[in-house]
């Protein structure tokens, strides 16, 4: 019992510890450890590594063993004993393929590999991209959701104040229902943000496998350097995959023109024979003789040749399409900082004193709580405004850095 109890304290222990809330580099960290894209994709390089073993190695040897001239008619017809030409023989061979067809095949081994290690960094990136969005959305979802709830608060005295301002004669009965509806509109406000809550913790979820995911901390800001970014763009892992794809190609196009190279093999082999003749060994050797390379090799290579062609084609196209985005990232970047500061600097001050001034009037008998009450709905809508462009801001600094920085990590 004592055991049972300790076992179930510690998986207490450590779920709670696990559910603690994360900061963006744990967030990030975690992601890197436990996202299932990874796990498949450190599997494909240790696949590719181990096949590289084999690559460019003689095929197994081949044991060959028979009767020959075994007499099926004539005076000694099945009686291989007493015939002059019969004999058992047990022999080995080996095929070995040309020089050049082992080389291109370790060199496509090699390709592989990088291939797959490419592919592994690309997927990396992606996947802190991901999890570095999802952790922004649900800082910000839950800070909108603050923001409305700070606004609700403010809004209690008022809304509490409405049967007096009925029982004074200040307001007319169907002006109670202003408060009603104003506080509809707050609850439809806030169901959308409490479902924009759950969406950025179930994306979270997924990147980091923590059913429990919160936010802890503060969100990343990230430097732009568009002039470091634009000459990093050719070492971009996306390219990268572009680069190994490359190397596959050409190691195929090598492995195509070793077929215009003969290959050979061997065969060692002893023949027991009647004992009146004695026993003999045999030894041959056989070359393939690639006679028609124009009917055969040469359209293989053209056609290996014409992929490469085209990876090449498809990278120049790809570095093109990063470009494009990263020029545009760029652009909407400026735009929302721009935004940014002029909410800052002007809405939400604006927003603000417009409620002011209303409570203000409103205390003084010269505004209704209509007036009030709408402005203070106003100034709501401002700060969650607000806080959306300051969202567009950080997350554009993490989607260009950690798509386009040379060296993000």
């Amino acid at each position: 019992m004592r055991s049972a109890w300790l076992l179930a304290v510690s998986a207490m222990v450590a779920g709670a510890a696990h559910a603690a809330p994360m900061t963006f580099e744990a967030a990030l960290k975690l992601a890197d450890q436990s996202a299932p894209t990874l796990q498949a994709r450190a599997a494909d390089v240790r696949a590719a590594r181990s096949s590289a073993i084999a690559a460019g190695r003689l095929p197994d040897p081949k044991l060959a063993f028979g009767i020959e001239g075994f007499p099926v008619s004539g005076p000694v017809a099945g009686h291989p004993e007493r015939d002059d030409f019969s004999d058992a023989r047990v022999g080995v061979m080996q095929d070995v393929p040309n020089g050049a067809k082992r080389r291109s095949a370790r060199e496509r081994a090699a390709a592989d590999i990088g291939a797959a290690e490419a592919n592994e960094t690309a997927q990396g990136r992606e996947v802190r991209l991901n999890t570095a969005l999802a952790w922004i959305d649900l800082f910000y979802a839950e800070r909108r959701l603050a923001a409305l709830s700070d606004i609700d608060k403010a809004l209690a005295p008022l809304r509490d104040a409405t049967p007096s301002q009925v029982a004074s004669g200040a307001m007319r009965p169907a002006q109670t229902l202003e408060p009603e509806q104003l506080t509809a509109a707050l609850g439809d406000r806030r169901a959308d943000l409490v479902a924009a809550v759950g969406k950025a913790r179930s994306e979270l979820v997924r990147w980091t496998g923590d059913a429990d995911a919160e936010v802890a901390g503060i969100p990343p800001d990230y430097p732009i350097d568009a002039a470091a970014l634009h000459a990093g763009l050719d070492q971009l892992p996306a390219l990268a995959v572009y680069d190994a794809m490359g190397r596959q190609a050409d190691a195929d196009v090598d492995a195509a023109k070793a077929d215009k190279h003969s290959d050979w093999s061997w065969e060692l082999a002893y023949q027991h024979r009647d004992p009146r003749f004695g026993d003999m060994v045999m030894v041959q050797a056989t070359v393939s003789l690639p006679l028609f390379a124009g009917a055969r090799q040469d359209p293989v290579i053209a056609a290996r040749t014409e992929t490469a062609g085209r990876v090449r084609i498809e990278r120049e196209a790809a570095r093109r399409e990063l470009l494009a985005t990263l020029d545009a990232s760029l652009a909407d970047h400026a735009m929302h900082h721009d935004r940014l500061h002029r909410a800052l600097e002007t809405l939400v001050p604006l927003a603000k004193r417009r409620a002011d001034l209303e409570t203000a009037a409103y205390g003084a008998g010269t505004a209704s709580l209509s007036d009030v009450l709408q402005a203070f709905l106003a100034l709501a809508e401002a700060r969650i405004d607000a806080i959306d462009r300051e969202a567009d801001v950080t997350r554009d600094g993490a989607r260009i850095v950690l798509t386009f920085g040379a060296q993000a990590q």
